[in-house]
């Protein structure tokens, strides 16, 4: 029987990240997609345009009648919308206790547009506290969430303990965008675990979302949370490398 993997995310037209992105990672690892949309957007490879959030009680319908009828193996959250898209997003994780919850806590596009309202590092943080997995900020969500500047290696695994004891869930803090050789840094409470990789020169739309997702495929196939953290990153390089431009600003990975 194949497993359904709930993606709970923003809707990106363009296809390029979000809940189209992450229901095709989903299928090619093996697993059947669901959704929960919890913001619309005009965007295209350029830039995202415009956001309507989706009021919190149809994110909740979306995600209770899905809920009645799946058996659901793991989450993804990304996107929230709003502060109170946030809100619900916790209510909803917090039902779905014993299966893997990774939450990329997606806080302002590339292009400069807010994508969680004017939710404050101390909502995002009770909202998510006990109900999550694993969360994989970058340096710009890391240094939101703990109200510091990360610019270093060290920095990370200061931020990545710190969310850790904020939240109560393993925390992957992604370096892509640090100066010099690129790293991710992972701690489990217990452990701290270094990911090193090339740094790709290509601009790639969906990072995050291609990452986070392919880690929930990982972990609910059966792997450890270290081992498809690693996985997962590799994955995301080779995506990277083969990725394509089809309109006329970045480049969209391919599942």
């Amino acid at each position: 029987m194949i497993k359904t993997l709930l993606s709970v995310a923003g809707f990106d037209p363009s296809g390029g990240a979000g809940i189209l992105l992450d229901l095709a990672v989903f299928r090619c690892l093996g697993f059947r997609g669901a959704a929960v949309i919890t913001a619309l957007t005009a965007q295209d490879s350029l830039a995202v345009l415009s956001v309507r959030p989706v009021p919190p009680a149809f994110i909740r319908r979306q995600w209770d009648v899905l809920r009645a009828d799946f058996a659901i193996a793991g989450i993804k959250a990304g996107m929230a919308g709003s502060a109170a898209g946030w809100d619900e997003i916790g209510r909803g994780l917090a039902r779905h206790a014993g299966i893997p919850r990774v939450v990329d806590p997606v806080l302002r596009s590339s292009s400069g547009a807010l994508l969680a309202g004017t939710a404050a590092p101390g909502r995002i943080a009770a909202a998510l506290r006990g109900r999550a997995s694993l969360i994989t900020p970058n340096l710009d969500e890391a240094s939101f969430l703990t109200g510091r500047r990360i610019a270093t290696g060290a920095a990370m695994t200061e931020a990545a303990r710190r969310i850790f004891d904020e939240i109560g869930c393993a925390c992957l803090v992604k370096g892509g965008h640090l100066r010099g050789p690129a790293i991710d840094i992972l701690y489990d409470g217990e452990r701290t675990h270094r990911f090193p990789h090339p740094r790709i020169g290509r601009d790639a739309h969906g990072t995050g979302c291609f990452l986070s997702a392919s880690i929930l495929g990982f972990w609910a196939g059966g792997a450890g949370l270290a081992e498809s953290c690693q996985k997962a990153i590799r994955r995301t390089e080779r995506a990277i490398r083969v990725s394509v431009r089809p309109g006329r600003g970045r480049f969209f990975l391919s599942p």
